[in-house]
């Protein structure tokens, strides 16, 4: 119920997609809109034939008016018809065209669509897919995919599997019932504001697409009948009749209200509240509105839907980095043209792997998905389209990074080195007030730290020479680092980056790890083969024995050397 809209929402999306147009060739804007075309036009057939949804509404909508607007920075160089919407052949046509909903966009505007209608009722919007279902005299005889609003599939094999869709209707039932609703995944108390769609409508989908939908999938989807084109002429008529014919939910889920007020005390409920389905937004509609042989497949002025905040956006890469870390993890990072998402101002996405990154393939130019973790950590959701020009991009060599590498400043290991002294001076380990990434980054800079203890020499007459160190900054990193000196044992052991998985507190003496066999690590409780092998190598790595002299020489209780 949307794909016909997109054109209306470019002004909903212009503050973020209406900046400058791109400084492209005309071969690279040709280029550029094909492509975008091509992934609309796909998503399209996705949607208007199968009934899955490859993205969110939102994404849709902003990828639609993102397009607009390059047509009109680069008039003529592609047909400005929109992605085609049409099936295969052989569907069926629907007996009543069903009718996307124009959205309304925030309280103003809901206000002034109540204000000129009486008899006004509120459902939910329910994510799924939507389907006719068409009874002739009393037995289901055939059940329609949304299609493109006109003609959709023939399902009426698979929906009769689905025990939510009635095969018969009761005695007393009209001798031809149509009925328009939403098959969507039935769940447990779900809460939209903080799970969001959960893929609850491609779920369906795929679930409709198969060639035998099994006993257990089919229970899991429930009806929604939100149309009855042509039953009574009143919404409380219609509410009953339904009731009766064995439809009782829409009763259930469908409102009287009065004015925005009370509209948005039932859509903030439904929205934060514990729901059997999921949900994009609430719709509103007149009670009374024209019959079924008026339907066309376009917008009516009687219904309108006002949709959720937006979960994901769309997001243009500016570049590609990487971003290596204390144990030689590499951590390929987005930079991001701003983008904001439920009031955060979004600029860069972790992709999480090496592995993922390749696999996804992404390059600066490619407009990428972003939700909100927890309402709070950017997520890299995929990829919305690629860049019809995508320049190369080299990640670092994994080999070259490990545990056991970078244990000082030299070209390629700074990243990794400065890593290491985040860690060492974070609550893992040392704990050291005052010592952030900008103050370690400062210190490295000055050359005062090149190696990973060289701190616990530093005076603070010293530590000045430093950017952006006084004389009283420079009083506090001392004593900070004075205090480490009584930091205990196991401490010291985290802040050199001791393989985890075992009990450091156990041990309080240096000499008796080092002189520990592999066999003697595999005989702890919870210890493999692989982490034991690891402990064996870093207690042997000669890096990691010079600290330990060093930091006996310093007294620091615990490291004895052999």
């Amino acid at each position: 119920m949307r794909r016909c809209l997109a054109a209306c929402l470019l002004c909903v999306w212009s503050l973020p997609l209406l900046a400058a147009c791109p400084d492209w060739s005309p071969g690279r804007a040709e280029r550029e809109l094909a492509a975008l075309h091509a992934r609309l036009e796909a998503w399209n057939t996705a949607y208007r034939r199968d009934g899955s949804s490859p993205v969110s509404d939102a994404v849709y909508d902003q990828a639609s008016a993102r397009l607009d607007t390059w047509h009109h920075c680069f008039p003529g160089l592609v047909p400005a018809s929109p992605p085609a919407t049409t099936g295969p052949a052989g569907e069926l046509a629907h007996p009543v065209a069903q009718a996307g909903l124009a959205k309304l966009q925030g309280r103003d505007a809901v206000q002034a669509w109540l204000a000129r209608r009486e008899d006004v009722w509120l459902q939910p919007k329910v994510d799924g897919v939507a389907v006719t279902l068409v009874y002739d005299r009393g037995r289901l005889a055939r059940a329609i995919s949304r299609g493109n609003g006109r003609s959709g599939q023939d399902w009426t094999a698979r929906v009769a599997r689905l025990p939510a869709v009635p095969g018969r209707l009761p005695a007393g039932a009209p001798a031809r019932v149509v009925l328009q609703g939403e098959l969507y995944r039935r769940l447990e108390a779900h809460v939209q504001a903080k799970r969001g769609g959960i893929g609850a409508r491609s779920t369906v989908a795929g679930w409709l697409a198969r060639d035998h939908l099994a006993a257990e999938p089919a229970r899991r989807v429930g009806l929604f009948v939100w149309g009855w084109p042509d039953g009574p002429a009143t919404m409380q008529a219609r509410l009953a009749g339904l009731a009766a014919l064995g439809f009782p939910d829409t009763a259930r889920w469908s409102h009287p209200v009065a004015d925005a007020d009370e509209l948005h005390e039932w859509r903030q409920r439904w929205y934060r509240g514990p729901m059997p389905f999921a949900t994009d937004g609430v719709v509103l509609k007149q009670g009374h509105r024209p019959s079924g042989h008026d339907w066309r497949p376009a917008p009516p002025d009687w219904a309108v839907a006002w949709k959720y905040p937006p979960r994901e956006t769309l997001a243009a890469v500016r570049h590609v980095a990487f971003r290596i870390g204390r144990t030689g993890r590499i951590t390929p990072l987005l930079q991001l043209r701003p983008v904001v998402l439920d009031g955060r101002t979004i600029r860069r996405v972790a992709v999480g792997s090496l592995v993922r990154w390749r696999r996804l393939d992404i390059r600066p130019g490619d407009r990428v998905v972003i939700a909100l973790a927890g309402a709070t950590i950017p997520r890299l959701e995929g990829v919305a389209w690629r860049a019809a020009e995508r320049p190369a991009v080299s990640p670092p060599d994994p080999a070259a990074y490990h545990a056991l590498s970078c244990w000082h400043p030299t070209p390629g290991c700074e990243q990794q080195f400065l890593a290491r002294l985040e860690w060492l001076a974070g609550p893992e380990a040392l704990d050291l007030p005052g010592l952030g990434p900008g103050t370690w980054h400062a210190l490295v800079e000055a050359g005062l730290v090149g190696g990973l203890l060289d701190w616990l020499a530093l005076a603070p007459d010293t530590l000045r020479r430093a950017e952006g160190i006084g004389k009283v900054r420079a009083g506090r990193l001392a004593a900070a680092f004075a205090a480490a000196r009584r930091r205990p044992f196991a401490a010291w052991l985290e802040a050199l980056g001791v393989p985890p998985g075992w009990d450091v507190g156990a041990t309080a003496d240096w000499t008796a790890l080092t002189r520990r066999r592999e066999a003697a690590w595999r005989a702890l409780p919870g210890l493999g083969p692989v982490r034991a092998a690891d402990l064996r190598a870093f207690f042997d790595h000669p890096e990691v024995r010079r600290l330990a002299r060093r930091l006996a020489a310093a007294g620091i209780d615990g490291f004895r050397t052999p």
